[in-house]
């Protein structure tokens, strides 16, 4: 479907977006426009690549203008452009609403005015039952995804969809990457509560969803991953044993320093809500978006007995991995350490 085709990756010089473009280069796809706003990231990804079938384009998500220079044309469309930092988008609430909520909307009135085929528009975790700042506005991002999705209809031009993740390994801001560095530096590893539990994906999973989206979506669909996950305490044993030199120390090789603000629990990909109308793809599930129309009297009358008996899909329910399967994983993801 992408022989000759046209790819618009917002947010490109990211760690999403590096690796959608990887599994692209060297394929029939006619061309990978990389549309941000970081300069330098650019410029070393340009050096790096090399490759005639990438073309960068400097601009701001913000700015409709200057996606709508990057739109021209285009056939596909990966939306990873995104303020993703919990503690930063915490203290700055409206920069996430600028980047991720308005962001968004530009991306996807500027897709639908040009034609565009489908976009898939990369949504976390941490946007069902949001308790940060950044979850908030992945929320409403969602939202907006799914309302123009289906206000489009069916029989539309243009599809799209949202792509919802767990913790993938080794992104750039994760914790993998982090507790790497404390080790090189010879300091214990700080985890915030060592029952905590996270999805783990990797980036190849990522790119695979998105694949899979771009495939199979219907306008205002919604799809997830189902992915196992671990308790940082796994996590964390795990990195020890296969990148600290000397013997696993459980006292000198990991601090306790307490949950974060905004932090959960556990993280939820599907709440139950979600569920009652999911639909199992195998290794997906895709939950279409809700048809209903804007007639509030239904609902005060009518409710759905079904999602009482539903549980979320969420990151204590799935399959836990032991701290041998978990260093299998990064051993495949080849993290370095």
């Amino acid at each position: 479907m992408f022989s000759n085709k046209i790819l618009l990756i917002t947010g490109g010089t990211g760690s999403f977006g590096n690796a959608v473009l990887k599994r692209f280069l060297g394929t029939d796809i006619k061309e990978i426009r990389i549309f941000s706003r970081d300069e330098k990231k650019q410029d070393d990804m340009r050096h790096a690549l090399q490759s005639p079938q990438v073309k960068f384009y400097i601009g701001d998500v913000r700015d409709r203008r200057s996606i709508d220079v990057a739109m021209q044309d285009v056939d596909y469309v990966f939306h990873a452009a995104a303020l993703k930092q919990v503690p930063s988008c915490e203290f700055f609430p409206m920069q996430a609403v600028r980047t991720n909520v308005y962001g968004t909307e530009n991306v996807l009135d500027s897709a639908i005015a040009h034609g565009v085929k489908s976009v898939v528009v990369l949504s976390t975790d941490k946007a069902a039952y949001p308790i940060n700042a950044m979850g908030i506005s992945k929320a409403m991002m969602e939202k907006v995804a799914i309302a123009k999705g289906r206000q489009l209809g069916d029989n539309a031009s243009t599809v799209i969809s949202c792509t919802r993740y767990g913790n993938v390994m080794g992104s750039r801001g994760s914790v993998i990457p982090l507790w790497l560095e404390q080790l090189r530096a010879g300091k214990a590893i700080t985890i915030t509560d060592p029952n905590m539990t996270r999805y783990m994906m990797s980036l190849d999973d990522a790119v695979d969803l998105v694949l899979y989206a771009f495939q199979h979506a219907h306008n205002g669909d919604l799809f997830v991953q189902k992915a196992p996950a671990a308790t940082l305490k796994v996590l964390a044993e795990a990195i020890i044993k296969l990148y600290k030199k000397t013997p696993f120390d459980k006292e000198k090789d990991i601090q306790i320093i307490g949950t974060r603000h905004g932090e959960k629990l556990y993280e939820t990909l599907v709440t139950r809500e979600e569920m009652a109308r999911a639909e199992d793809m195998g290794e997906y599930y895709r939950i279409p978006c809700d048809t209903r129309d804007l007639n509030y009297d239904k609902y005060f009358i009518k409710g759905q007995k079904e999602v009482s008996k539903i549980e979320d899909y969420h990151s204590h329910n799935t399959k836990q991995l032991t701290v041998d399967e978990m260093i299998t994983i990064l051993k495949k993801v080849n993290i370095q350490g």
